[in-house]
């Protein structure tokens, strides 16, 4: 660990500081209304008050249930003034989920849009240590004066905006929960510190140095700022950390409520967005269509950021077209390990070779039994990071055990994705081990495979999965939605995919969705995509 001596790097001062540079300036933007620098924070501040006069506290957990929203931004900055932890809560859950997450993440406190009251009802009696809730207006009818819900607005009306909150710590915590794409979602336990310098803008990220001092970005941000879009939910960590990354350095955050591509254009084009963060393909491709299908102005972009989830090649190559002045980027990462490398792509820039990064200076590869992978070209491994990395998982040290190993006494975490060193020093990016496909002994990663399919004109998305094969034991299998409009020539797109990956890679079952399932933030939802094949019957199965 790295610490600096004398200095808060804590969420809650980084943002003050940024307060005090620029009180006037525009902070967050969310359809027809904004609020400055010093509104933000004044609201947070009678917010945070409100909780506190409710027994909320330091080290207390508080549930932020909520689309993106100016309220579910101050919910999680008052959160962090009174030295408690903001919990992303995923406004898609059931109630078996909601409960689960409720109970796991011990929440005292809730914060929640009143579109969710019904379910908010019926989980409280489940979950005996959530005391205190507030209530979001959002134009929906559900009844929270039944369950003694606050409103929110009369909350802060009856408060104070100053900024008189105890002393704070590098040490505070923060907690993201994972999506639960792969199992039951879990919390990652961050430091203040460690997650600013992880993701928040302590390091940059291209040259590996840190920021010397608490106030350098509030600083940097005096001289000028970059408006700034995260177009995926609050629940997902690359949107808080684009959206508080953006605020540390005094710069505007524009939000949609929820992701439609459409309306993020206009956003951009009426607010003169310069900075647009996306995950992946998921978001990128609707964007994509929707720019094609309006009459948009994006000449503001400067730079297009997937976080979390890597662009395909072809996206890559859309996206240079349609914003050329642009730079394009592929920043990876993961709730447990913070950033992990950048890949960069710009107009008259190579941009043909698969999904590759150049790794930050604390990440490394290892082998499968915990020993660093040499540098060199075609050697494959464990993507690893160690440096500023959490302290583990919420309540489960035996869950933690399975991604920290020490090596020679340097702890790394290791969330289980692979990558490939390539001669000329950057990684190639594979993909999750757990949903690698073992096919007669050749392992196949599934990205690497998507890649290849959404690389063809027809194909929109797709999903590669591992099914059983008397023979191999596996065999490659695909869930693909086609382009809107197009033809389901599946031996045309067969024969474009054998051009991009060697044979035993190409899936020999496909099946057709109208849509791929993902999760809110565009990740991709591998038990979906099994249960999708298992209960339809595919438009072609080859034999092995």
């Amino acid at each position: 660990m790295f610490y600096f001596e004398d200095v808060a790097l804590n969420i809650a001062d980084l943002l003050e500081h940024a307060v005090d540079a620029v009180p006037e300036r525009v902070a967050v933007v969310c359809g027809d209304r904004r609020v400055t620098f010093a509104e933000l924070e004044a609201r947070a501040n009678r917010l945070a008050h409100h909780l506190a006069a409710h027994g909320v506290g330091r080290g207390s957990h508080i549930g932020v249930y909520s689309r993106n929203s100016i309220e579910a931004l101050e919910a999680m900055i008052a959160a962090y003034k009174l030295r408690a932890i903001a919990v992303n809560v995923n406004y898609r859950y059931v109630h078996g989920e909601l409960v689960y997450l409720f109970n796991d993440a011990d929440l005292a406190a809730l914060v929640h849009e009143r579109s969710y009251a019904d379910k908010v009802r019926a989980v409280l009696p489940e979950a005996p240590k959530l005391k205190h809730v507030v209530v979001v207006e959002d134009g929906s009818d559900g009844d929270f004066e039944s369950y003694g819900g606050v409103e929110y607005e009369a909350a802060l009306e009856a408060q104070s905006p100053q900024r008189d909150f105890a002393e704070r710590s590098n040490d505070d915590l923060y907690i993201l929960y994972t999506g639960g794409t792969t199992g039951y979602p879990k919390g990652v336990l961050w430091r203040h510190e460690d997650i600013w310098r992880a993701l928040g803008g302590g390091i940059n990220f291209v040259t590996g140095e840190y920021v010397p001092d608490e106030w350098t970005l509030a600083e940097q941000g005096k001289a000028g700022s970059l408006t700034r879009l995260p177009a995926a939910p609050l629940i997902h960590g690359a949107a808080q950390w684009a959206a508080f990354g953006a605020l540390f350095t005094g710069s505007p955050v524009v939000f949609v409520p929820r992701f439609d591509a459409h309306e993020i254009w206009r956003a951009v084009q009426e607010h003169k967005v310069q900075v647009l963060t996306i995950v992946g393909d998921a978001m990128a491709r609707p964007l994509i269509e929707a720019f094609r299908e309006g009459d948009y102005d994006a000449s503001s972009i400067v730079a297009v950021s997937s976080h979390a989830a890597l662009f395909s090649q072809s996206v890559k190559q859309e996206f240079v077209e349609l914003v050329p002045n642009a730079v394009i980027t592929d920043a990876i990462g993961s709730s447990e390990s913070g950033f992990t490398g950048i890949g960069m792509v710009a107009k008259g820039s190579d941009h043909s070779a698969g999904p590759r990064v150049n790794f930050g200076k604390d990440a490394i590869l290892l082998d499968d039994d915990g020993h660093l992978v040499e540098p060199k070209a075609g050697a494959i491994g464990l993507i690893g990071r160690r440096g500023h990395v959490p302290l583990g998982y919420y309540g489960d040290p035996e869950k933690s055990k399975t991604i920290f190993v020490d090596i020679e006494g340097v702890r790394y975490v290791v969330p289980g994705d692979y990558a490939r060193y390539e001669e000329d020093g950057t990684v190639t990016l594979l993909g999750r081990g757990s949903q690698c496909v073992n096919t007669g002994g050749e392992k196949v990663y599934p990205e690497e495979v998507e890649g290849a399919l959404k690389s063809h004109p027809d194909v929109f998305d797709a999903l590669v999965i591992g099914i059983p094969d008397e023979r191999t034991g596996q065999r490659v299998a695909a869930v693909v939605q086609l382009r809107e409009g197009a033809e389901a020539d599946l031996d045309g797109i067969e024969q474009h995919v054998r051009g991009e990956i060697a044979g035993y890679k190409v899936p020999r079952t496909v099946w057709l969705a109208d849509e791929i399932g993902r999760s809110p933030s565009g990740k991709p939802d591998y038990p979906w995509a099994q249960r999708y094949a298992a209960g339809h019957e595919p438009a072609t199965a080859q034999p092995v």
